[in-house]
């Protein structure tokens, strides 16, 4: 087997570098293919860089009309949108998030910023985003109901919200989630940041909560160098988190009158200019990345190694392609060569129960998660520069 492992990890870096060529291969790198230097050019040309400027609102309106949401809010980054959505929801100090151990760091530390406390709770092995039975469970054997809310038995914080995560850009079970929180009474926050142009049952990812929050970081699906967004249907959630990423300033032709301690959280408009260029060729990406999936689903099909595809019933972006090995040691291995080999394969993160702030939170046992952690690698999942062909546009 050991063999058989080491010759999978020559031939698939021989496939990817015929893929992307010589050189270092990175995980994900954007591809600028399109008008984005025009248009980064013209919001330099208007002096319009910062957070006022026509490519913010012309963004904001793009992205939420390709989700199905009434409302989209431009922010600095996602972390940041997680973050007003927790406080809009009423997420503060003394109170419990129930979110997943397998996620970036950024979900979690949303959450403690507002002075809250993250609960872990386990991931489904196919989706790899939050479970709805682990969720149920949790519930069912630590949630007390009260006339003013659900309260934790172990620790006797309200719990308030849930976060799950569409992992890799591959979506949760969030139906189910959803109508968990709806018959608790949970607030709901969805972590979609990786899984633009990702959707189950035909309905896009995000929608399904109070707010679903994208990032547009360097390395995902389309990029502005930064930035986040907040999506909504509810009108007042919309108009209080434009308020609360604009410093909370009164609407004035030019005082400066501002009624709450906010953030100063909107992205710049350079940063949309370019974000906007990106999304215009969103199907194009897609349509390639979807192909590239097709190619390492073929390429693993006799390995040793196992391609992860997209959930049933579900349309995943594939902004990383996952694969899953026999072991820790074999993962290791395909780690250890294949980055020596200069391509950049990764792990999953480290639970957020391992790291040292958040090992006191509560989690069930995480035992999907942990075995994740053991045996999951993403490899390079850019694409490819030129592939672009003007009939996916």
């Amino acid at each position: 087997m050991l063999k058989t492992l080491h010759d999978t990890i020559d031939n698939f870096a021989d496939s990817a570098k015929a893929i992307y060529g010589a050189g270092v291969i990175d995980l994900h790198r954007p591809l600028f293919e399109g008008d984005e230097r025009q248009y980064v050019l013209e919001a330099i040309d208007s002096t319009y860089v910062s957070s006022v400027g026509p490519h913010i609102s012309d963004f904001e309106a793009v992205i939420a009309q390709y989700v199905g949401a009434k409302h989209a809010i431009a922010t600095v980054n996602g972390t940041a949108a997680l973050h007003v959505a927790s406080l809009i929801k009423g997420i503060e100090r003394g109170t419990e998030v129930i979110t997943q151990a397998a996620t970036f760091v950024a979900t979690a530390n949303a959450i403690a910023y507002t002075g809250a406390q993250p609960v872990f709770i386990d991931v489904d092995l196919d989706t790899l985003g939050m479970s709805p039975t682990a969720l149920n469970e949790f519930l069912i054997t630590w949630a007390e109901r009260k006339p003013n809310g659900i309260y934790n038995r172990l620790t006797g914080a309200q719990i308030k919200a849930c976060i799950p995560m569409h992992t890799f850009g591959r979506p949760c079970r969030i139906r189910e989630i959803s109508d968990i929180c709806n018959d608790w009474g949970l607030s709901l926050i969805e972590d979609a940041a990786e899984s633009l142009g990702s959707f189950t049952r035909k309905v896009h990812t995000g929608t399904f909560g109070d707010f679903g929050v994208f990032s547009f970081n360097g390395n995902k699906v389309i990029t502005g160098g930064g930035g986040g967004m907040l999506i909504t249907d509810d009108d007042s959630l919309a108009k209080k988190a434009r308020h609360l990423t604009t410093t909370a300033k009164k609407p004035h032709p030019y005082n400066f009158d501002h009624d709450q301690i906010a953030f100063n959280y909107r992205m710049p408009n350079i940063n949309a200019a370019l974000a906007l260029a990106q999304f215009e060729k969103l199907s194009a990406i897609l349509a390639v990345k979807r192909r590239l999936a097709s190619h390492w689903k073929a390429f693993f099909g006799e390995t040793p190694i196992t391609f992860l595809e997209e959930p049933e019933d579900t349309e995943s972006n594939y902004w990383l392609n996952t694969v899953l090995l026999e072991d820790e040691a074999a993962k290791d291995l395909f780690l250890r060569d294949t980055n020596a080999k200069e391509i950049r394969t990764r792990p999953l993160w480290n639970l957020m129960s391992d790291l040292p702030m958040y090992h006191q939170c509560q989690n069930d046992g995480l035992p999907n998660s942990k075995w994740l952690k053991q045996r999951l690698a993403n490899i390079p999942s850019s694409v490819p520069s030129g592939s672009l062909c003007a009939g996916d546009r």
